[in-house]
């Protein structure tokens, strides 16, 4: 299975979080809100515009920017 960009999901596609590339302050938020290794992500839907998105993770829906979402590798399942 090919690792790609969680922004890179289309709707309703899944995929399992395997790295969170860049630090500081954005990466801390990402892993305090769940998006960490290992964890089942699911595109719900993207805003017209491309921003935000709108993704599932562990039973709770939670809005990212695209700039957010580029930092996040998935494994397409």
């Amino acid at each position: 299975m090919a690792t790609r960009l969680l922004a890179e999901l289309k709707p309703k596609q899944r995929g399992k979080v395997t790295k969170i590339k860049g630090g500081g302050a954005v990466r801390q938020r990402l892993l305090d809100m769940g998006v960490v290794p290992g964890a089942e992500v699911e595109m719900e839907r993207i805003a017209p515009l491309g921003d935000p998105m709108e993704i599932r993770i562990k039973g709770y829906h939670l809005s990212l920017r695209k700039e957010e979402a580029a930092n996040i590798f998935v494994e397409e399942v």
